[in-house]
């Protein structure tokens, strides 16, 4: 859905935007929005790396199951 929103649209939705906050505003908003898409990204690095190594050491004690 979000392949159908043109050009035109994103400048209106970014118009409002800077209406509603203000030019003053928009530069620490997109900071706080860095910051936060930066941590979201590494708690999901972390998650999947755990879940890597869950996964690792279950397969370990599968296979030492199977031959013991």
């Amino acid at each position: 859905m979000l392949g159908s929103i043109g050009l035109g649209e994103i400048l209106v939705i970014l118009l409002v935007i800077l209406l509603l906050f203000g030019s003053e505003e928009l530069p620490q908003m997109a900071k706080k929005l860095g910051k936060g898409m930066r941590e979201l990204n590494k708690l999901s690095q972390n998650a999947k790396e755990e879940m890597r190594k869950m996964l690792e050491e279950s397969e370990k004690k599968d296979s030492k199951h199977l031959r013991g």
